[in-house]
Formats: structure tokens, C-alpha cells, sequence
């Protein structure tokens, strides 16, 4: 396996696909090559480029450019419809007597949950050691009794029910599905240091079912270690290497930071780093509301997701449009209700789901609609005026209440925020150019400028080593241009960016 380090901005993807279309121009077939990629967005970015430039169906002629976990779906013939959802997780905490609080996410390809229990289950059959051995492992404040109950249930509800979760993808590939892996020309495995030894098996099992494979990845950028991830084996693996060691993101002033962190990892893969031809700056803040945010693309990070409520409440009172963790700071249906109601002002016609949004912040009983037309009865595709709202449906109010009067029933923080940032010319349209996120949500991103909390919790705190020293070099290399600091009130819960 031959393996291809690069370093952050060095566009290791990019020549992963370059690469890619090396092959198809000199003949080989699309069938004949497998990219997988960590994501599912990764793995559609890398079907659309080589379908647009080689005129090729992107699901029929590159139907194994996709995560390692749909590979194993489709080899072993797994059919959506048996994949366990959110309703089956309540189904099974209901039949255990103990709430699991899962949520699925199948566009990341996998689940989240608040009870430990399951957390540790996922962690044991990523690692392929027995639950028994990750528990004894754990820290974990419950009894193994109790850990061997909702194991036992979780499979058998499974084995019943015929289902499966992601994991199962990989397990059963390894099981069954290798005998029935095609054989490739070129493999090629994005973000590999990402990878858990249970996704690595299969990868092996990949590399000796194909004529050449590359790994791709970066040992100082791997922050998943808690979810499983061995970094340890893409750095020992034996074979040849290269680095990709020109930076097109970083500027020189970051890259100095960003260097001195990799020095405080111990074990890492020695490589060449340099930055961009930019000089780039480091600024030292103590709070946001002196920084003008009004140009330019934002990330604003912090090692823990319990760190952003502070901020986000901060970002609102600064009158500024945003994304928290991809979502908008502009809740969907609050957002359609001012919207739809200053379209009736305008004798617009809007649709039916605009106005159950519009009347859904509305008193009733004769507050701002009739008693008993807080529900309408009509079709989705069925348009609506104010004329036609205030003769037919019960609207008592017209066109010369705005949104933040005739919408009575809007939360006062919902309203004081919307005002503020129309204030400050935002559009509820426009695409957010901030972006707060946890650092390892942030993996992948970049902008103009990054804001850095040096805030760490007290785990963290007691624990700082590789793992840190890896999640905030992924948090400064981030950055085009600029990167402010922001300094901890509390020295023991502070991450020493400078020693």
C-alpha cells in the first residue's frame, strides 16, 4: 500500500482524483476503481469531478466511488429498508425499559447516543476487541451485568427484527462479502488516518483484491482517536510514501504556530511542511465584540460543543447571521414566517406551509386569527393571499402590522435577534459567511479567517497530549489569513497555544 501524506491544504484529495483521471485517460475501466472516502459528501465530490470530465454516469459507471461503509453495503446486497432508523432505537428502548436516546445520522454513517453502554458497544466492534475487554478498559460507572443486558438486547432485537446497523456494513463484509469483492486496478483511500482497525481490515481485504492501492491521509490531523481511530497503523505501515509538502491554504505566520504544535506530538510520521506565499497574522483577543465579523469567510471554534452556547448567544446579540454545527442561527420555520408574512404584505400569493408557518406565531381566539381558523383545510398545492386570508381563513389583522407586530407569538430572543441583524443589512437568504463549529466538526473546512477559543474541558485538561496537541494544529491550519486567539479567563483550563 503505498501512502501519500499531506499535510494541511497540500490538496491530497485533489491529487487522489488527479490521479483518478490519470487512469481513465490512459483506458482503464471506471469499474476497475475504487475511491472511498470517509464521507458520503467527500465521495460524491469525487464521482461528480470524474463523471463531468470523462462524460460518464456518475451512479452507473463509478458505483464504487463511496464510503468504506456503502462498499460493504453493496457487496454483501444490505437493502436500505433494514437499516436501524430512530424508530427502531425507541422500539428497543421501550422493549429494554432503558431510553437509549440514539440518533441516526445516515448521511454521516453513524449514530449518536447519551447512554454510555452503546457508546462503549460502538467503540469494542470498531477496535475488534470483545465488549468485555473495552469495558474492563473503560472507566465506565456501570456494572458489567448491566452492560451485558443491553448487548444481548441490542443484538437479538437486531437478529429478530432483521436489521442491521453501519457497523454490520463492515462486519459482514468481512464475513461474507470478501468472496464476493470484484478485483480492481487502483483502490484509493481518503482520509486513512481516520481509520478504525475494523475499517482497516477491510481495507486489507480491499488491497489484496486489486493491483495497486493508495492510501491517502494525514497522521498530525488525526482527531478521532476517541471514536476508535488508529493512526498508529497508517504510520507504521510498511512501504513507500510520499508528501505533498506546499501548503495552499496556510499562510507563514499560522504555519510557524501550526509547527510548533506538531513538535509536541510523540509519535508522528516525519514530513516536510511549507506554508503559502503569504505572510498572514495572529491577533489576541479576550472577546468577539470588538471584531468586525461584517467581511470575509469565518470559522469561529472551540474544543467542546458546550463551549458554543456562550458564543452563539454573543454572535446573535452582535446582530450577525450564522451557522452553528451547518445549521442556521435563523430557525427554519421562524425564518419562513417573517418572511411569509411580509410577502401577503405585499399581496403576494404563498403557499400553505407558508401560512401554517405564518399562523403558528399568531395568537388565536381572536388575538390575530378567528377562534377555530388556526387550522386551514386545503391542499398543498392551494395559494394564499392576505385578501383571501382575511375573507376566508380568519385573519383579523392587515398589511399595516410588520412582521415584528403582527407575529405576536414569536419567542422575544427570536424576535430582538432578527431585528438586529436586518439592522446590520443581513438577508435571511443570504449563505452564512460565519460558521461555529466544534473543532472536529470543522475538519475538512477553511476560511479567511479562523477564531480560536483556547477554552479546554477539565478531561481535557487532565489528559493533554497527542490527542489535543492534534485537534488545535486541525483548528489553526484552518486559516487563509488571519487567526485570532482567545485567551481563557482560567490558566488550568486553557490550551498553552504558546510555551
Amino acid at each position: 500500500m503505498f501512502r501519500i501524506f499531506g499535510p494541511p491544504g497540500t490538496g491530497k484529495t485533489t491529487r487522489l482524483l488527479d490521479m483518478v483521471d490519470k487512469a481513465l485517460a490512459e483506458g482503464v475501466q471506471p469499474h476497475q476503481i475504487a475511491f472511498l472516502a470517509f464521507t458520503k459528501k467527500a465521495a460524491r465530490e469525487a464521482r461528480e469531478r470524474a463523471s463531468e470530465r470523462f462524460d460518464l454516469n456518475a451512479k452507473e459507471d463509478l458505483a464504487f466511488f463511496q464510503t468504506l461503509h456503502s462498499f460493504g453495503k453493496r457487496i454483501t446486497g444490505l437493502r436500505n429498508e433494514n437499516l436501524m432508523g430512530d424508530d427502531h432505537y425507541r422500539e428497543l428502548s421501550t422493549h429494554i425499559g432503558v431510553e437509549l436516546n440514539v440518533r441516526v445520522n445516515e448521511e454521516e454513517e453513524r449514530v449518536s447516543s447519551q447512554h454510555p453502554i452503546l457508546d462503549l458497544l460502538h467503540k469494542a466492534r470498531a477496535r475488534k476487541v470483545s465488549v468485555r475487554r473495552q469495558y474492563d478498559q473503560s472507566e465506565l460507572m456501570m456494572s458489567w451485568t448491566e452492560v451485558s443486558y443491553i448487548t444481548t438486547a441490542f443484538n437479538n432485537y437486531k437478529a429478530v427484527n432483521g436489521l442491521y446497523d453501519f457497523t454490520d456494513m463492515l462486519e459482514l463484509f468481512i464475513k461474507y462479502g470478501a468472496q464476493q469483492c470484484p478485483y480492481f486496478k487502483l483502490v484509493f483511500l481518503d482520509e486513512a488516518q481516520d481509520l478504525s482497525p475494523l475499517q482497516w481490515y477491510v481495507a486489507h481485504i480491499l488491497e489484496e483484491h486489486s493491483d495497486r492501492m493508495f492510501a491517502a491521509g494525514d497522521d498530525d490531523q488525526a482527531i478521532f482517536r476517541w471514536n476508535g481511530a488508529d493512526v498508529e497503523h497508517l504510520i507504521n505501515l510498511p512501504g513507500s510514501s510520499d508528501t505533498l509538502s506546499k501548503s495552499y491554504r496556510v499562510p507563514h505566520r499560522v504555519h510557524a504556530l501550526a509547527e510548533t504544535l506538531t513538535k509536541r506530538i510523540s509519535h508522528r510520521f516525519p514530513k516536510v511542511y511549507e506554508p503559502r506565499d503569504a505572510p498572514g497574522a495572529i491577533e489576541h483577543l479576550y472577546d468577539l465584540s470588538n471584531l468586525n465579523m461584517d467581511h470575509g469567510s469565518w470559522l469561529i471554534l472551540a474544543q467542546a460543543n458546550y463551549m458554543l452556547s456562550p458564543i452563539d448567544a454573543e454572535l446573535k446579540t452582535m446582530g450577525l447571521l450564522f451557522e452553528r454545527n451547518h445549521k442556521s442561527s435563523i430557525k427554519e420555520r421562524v425564518a419562513e414566517a417573517v418572511n411569509g408574512w411580509e410577502q401577503l404584505r405585499k399581496d403576494r400569493e404563498v403557499p400553505l406551509h407558508t401560512v401554517e408557518a405564518v399562523y403558528s406565531f399568531m395568537s388565536g381566539n381572536g388575538g390575530r386569527i378567528a377562534r377555530g381558523h388556526k387550522k386551514i383545510a386545503a391542499s398543498d398545492e392551494e395559494l394564499f393571499t392576505l385578501k383571501k386570508l382575511r375573507e376566508s381563513h380568519g385573519l383579523l389583522i392587515g398589511a399595516d402590522l410588520i412582521w415584528h407586530d403582527a407575529l405576536d407569538k414569536l419567542p422575544p430572543l427570536d424576535r430582538q435577534y432578527i431585528i438586529a441583524f436586518l439592522r446590520k443589512g443581513e438577508r435571511f437568504n443570504a449563505k452564512p459567511r460565519i460558521q461555529l463549529n466544534t473543532i472536529h466538526q470543522s475538519k475538512g473546512g477553511e476560511a479567511d479567517n479562523v477564531v480560536l477559543f483556547s477554552d479546554i474541558s477539565p478531561a481535557a485538561a487532565r489528559d493533554i497530549g497527542d490527542d489535543l496537541h492534534r485537534l488545535f494544529y486541525v483548528a489553526v491550519t484552518r486559516t487563509r489569513n488571519t487567526l485570532y486567539l482567545v485567551g481563557c479567563e482560567n490558566y488550568n483550563l486553557s490550551y498553552p497555544l504558546y510555551e
